[in-house]
């Protein structure tokens, strides 16, 4: 019975092959049958397929009948992350998402060189060719082992080197001059770019020339004589200088002469921001005094001489004045008569600074009297005493606290209360200010408020959820 059931059940395609096998019927009539079918002519001609991109086993390229132009506005809709599959379709794929990006980071400078940067990418608007820039270290034993990341910097760092970071070596200047002659040349509609700068006038006169809609420049290592090309960019609005950065590179820095260059060739500029540069009185009042238009000025790691924050008095039009990791504001701002102020400020962002000089943080806020909006950022030295002189400004409509954990919440009421135009708070990772501790006069202020984020502590983010109480019943138990 065993046997004739087994006989009579479908059986698998293994069961079948050494059946087939053991009654000796080799299967060479199934092979060669196969292969009649695939010499079988189809009713679609294979030239067809070959000429509309596809390959010889699949079927014809239905978008080969789209115009470029429709067929770039599908792509267009794609999501960023898809494109780059999408792109690995078919060459003609290739070719119409590079016209989609509009922004790149270059990573290797030889790219560049071999001029297939502007063959993939023909319509770019925005580049950064500061990654790209530094030059890999002589040693060969060095290549390959040690890399230092700096923000979106990545470098390999010479172990050998007598002082391996904060060296970082960049590429000749002609080689850096050649490559932006090639930007210039192969991409007229350039808008914004950061490249390192050198003594050499030739790669930013070529940029100045050939790209004529630049509105955005970045300059690191910048120097005064590397300034001295910025005249011919007629339509410059942005600019930001690097001089130095701490751990990466030591640059020459800019001074007042380069300021001054820049006041006298950039006279519409609108945002500025100087980072790791030197300078004084006389530069910064000559940007206020050349670039009317300019509205917004970052200050970061500065090494600034003393006396320089009389000098935005003269910024008649600013209305943002940020500064970012400071170590310090001014060392001697002056007699506070001579100071002046800022007519048309309306925001002071401090960022990451220390604020431990009285006498500097309270010229500061005199200079910008008529602030509008005050942010506070992961500050250091910021206690209860110097929190109050921020008092000074009489009109402040939005506070900003963030990772300020020195001030109280005393210190913080005596400065609120005082202000009467306050419509907007912000209070976040503040860990001296309580809850608890808040005044009646402080939670009426609250409910009128027109925007309030208040998050000083852990305690106060899992208020109202219960999670804290579970958590101290549950470490209770343990």
């Amino acid at each position: 019975m065993y046997h004739a059931h087994y006989h009579n059940r479908l059986r698998s395609w293994p069961n079948t092959w050494f059946a087939a096998a053991a009654v000796d019927k080799p299967l060479k009539h199934v092979v060669f049958k196969m292969q009649l079918s695939d010499q079988t002519p189809t009713i679609e001609d294979p030239a067809p397929r070959q000429r509309h991109g596809g390959d010889g086993g699949g079927g014809a390229d239905l978008t080969a009948l789209f115009s470029d132009k429709l067929l770039l506005r599908i792509l267009a809709a794609v999501p960023d992350p898809l494109r780059l599959p999408a792109s690995l379709v078919c060459k003609r794929w290739l070719r119409l998402v590079g016209r989609l990006r509009h922004s790149l980071t270059l990573l290797d400078w030889s790219f560049l060189d071999r001029g297939r940067l502007f063959l993939r990418f023909p319509d770019l608007a925005e580049l950064d060719l500061v990654p790209g820039s530094f030059a890999s270290p002589s040693s060969v034993a060095a290549r390959g082992r040690v890399l230092l990341s700096w923000g979106p910097f990545s470098v390999t760092v010479d172990t050998n080197a007598d002082s391996p970071v904060g060296e970082c070596c960049f590429l000749d200047p002609d080689v850096i001059d050649r490559g932006l002659e090639t930007v210039a040349r192969s991409c007229p509609g350039l808008r914004k770019l950061s490249l390192v700068a050198s003594d050499s006038e030739a790669g930013l006169m070529a940029i100045a020339g050939g790209c004529d809609t630049m509105q955005e420049l970045e300059l690191h290592r910048c120097s005064d004589l590397a300034l001295r090309p910025i005249f011919a960019f007629k339509n410059l609005q942005i600019l930001r200088l690097v001089g130095s950065v701490d751990g990466l590179y030591c640059g020459p820095r800019v001074t007042d002469i380069g300021l001054t260059i820049l006041a006298h060739g950039c006279k519409r500029l609108v945002k500025l921001e100087l980072s790791g540069c030197e300078g004084s009185y006389d530069g910064i009042s000559a940007i206020g005094r050349c670039c009317m238009m300019l509205e917004e000025l970052t200050i970061s790691d500065h090494r600034m001489g003393d006396g320089w924050l009389a000098a935005l008095s003269f910024c008649g039009n600013l209305k943002t004045l940020r500064m970012q990791s400071c170590r310090r504001i001014d060392a001697d701002p002056g007699p506070s008569e001579h100071l002046g102020t800022c007519p048309a400020i309306e925001t002071l962002q401090m960022q990451r600074c220390q604020l431990r000089d009285k006498r500097s943080l309270q010229a500061l806020f005199m200079v910008c009297e008529a602030v509008r909006d005050v942010v506070f950022e992961n500050c250091w030295g910021l206690d209860n005493n110097m929190f109050a002189l921020v008092s000074i400004c009489r009109r402040v409509k939005f506070l900003s606290l963030e990772g300020c954990s020195l001030v109280t919440t005393e210190g913080f009421e005596s400065v609120v209360l005082s202000w009467m135009d306050l419509q907007r708070l912000t209070v976040i990772s503040c860990n001296n200010i309580k809850d608890g501790e808040v005044c009646p006069a402080l939670s009426s202020l609250f409910s009128v408020l027109k925007e309030l984020k208040w998050r000083p502590d852990s305690k106060s983010v899992l208020a109202g959820t219960g999670m804290a109480k579970k958590g101290a019943r549950f470490f209770r138990r343990l």
